[in-house]
């Protein structure tokens, strides 16, 4: 099923939106998206480069207190380090050259790509991929949070330019790191205790060990 560009109805009850179930075969533009997601505040969205609608669910308590404290170490490395980013937390969405729209765990842009951007496209779902992705695999491999899931994000990433990607698995204190295109596939970093983000970005460096004890 395909949309013109006119917005996707809402049903509405008496007082409030009440939930639109969407098939399967339904594909959205970026646009249409943007407002599924402005009538929907507490859904957990992404869209994939077909159109489709991916269907995230809330992280468990032990996930989410790992991904703040990533965040926090990110934010922190990136003030120490000195570079010209902009770092951004999971609720962000993208809307990356595929056209896909996705919301990396954290993120890192560099400044002047941001500030190259019009309002308009700050307010909305910044058009570009970020410079530095990094995601977090939940404890089961079972839906968008799991590891194949994940490893086909990060290969959508690494895709629209992304030049660095870190994909943490806290279950096995394991990292992968995804280059930029064109360079050698994902590394395996087995009993990580550290990130650095090497000459891309010099002085970028994180501690695991944190993110692991959670």
């Amino acid at each position: 099923m395909t949309l013109a560009d006119a917005p996707v109805p809402m049903a509405r009850t008496r007082d409030a939106l009440a939930p639109l179930l969407l098939p399967d075969q339904l594909r959205l533009t970026p646009e249409q998206f943007a407002l599924v997601c402005q009538a929907n505040p507490n859904a957990v969205l992404e869209l994939d480069a077909s159109g489709q609608l991916i269907h995230m669910t809330p992280t468990g308590s032990e996930t989410g207190s790992r991904n703040q404290a990533l965040g926090a170490l990110l934010w922190i490395a990136v003030r120490a380090s000195g570079l010209p980013f902009k770092l951004f937390d999971s609720s962000t969405g993208f809307r990356l050259p595929d056209g896909s729209v996705l919301s990396p765990d954290t993120s890192l842009v560099r400044l002047a790509r941001w500030q190259a951007l019009t309002p308009e496209q700050r307010r909305g779902f910044a058009p570009l991929c970020p410079d530095l992705v990094v995601e977090l695999a939940s404890p089961s491999d079972e839906g968008p949070r799991g590891l194949t899931a994940l490893r086909r994000k990060m290969a959508a990433y690494q895709a629209n330019g992304a030049q660095l990607g870190w994909l943490l698995i806290p279950e096995q204190q394991a990292v992968e790191v995804w280059p930029a295109l064109g360079g050698d596939g994902p590394a395996r970093l087995d009993a990580a205790t550290s990130l650095d983000a090497g000459p891309l970005f010099p002085g970028l460096q994180i501690e695991l060990q944190e993110i692991w004890q959670v």
